[in-house]
């Protein structure tokens, strides 16, 4: 994996709305990878912070914790701001 998949994998895992599912689906890393590589790749701390939150109700990391007014994972615009491979 290069290091800039590696970084959109760390910026897709703590944005709130991006379910696990579509991280695998793009880069075909299941959940369980996602936390190993959060957690060699971040402080401590900041793995902490980002479990917490993703345990937390406020995030929606997980599809069944979503809304069913939600359909999709991705924004309109997300092939254009970062060439993503999902449409």
């Amino acid at each position: 994996m290069t290091e800039r998949e590696i970084d959109r994998i760390i910026e897709m895992a703590w944005e709130d709305r991006t379910p696990f599912e579509a991280i695998e689906t793009q880069f075909g890393v299941a959940e369980v990878e996602v936390i190993k590589l959060m957690r060699r790749e971040l402080k401590e701390s900041s793995f902490k912070m980002w479990r917490k939150r993703v345990n937390s109700g406020v995030s929606q990391k997980h599809l069944k914790k979503r809304s069913s007014d939600i359909e999709r994972f991705k924004c309109s615009r997300q092939r254009s701001i970062s060439n993503n491979k999902i449409t």
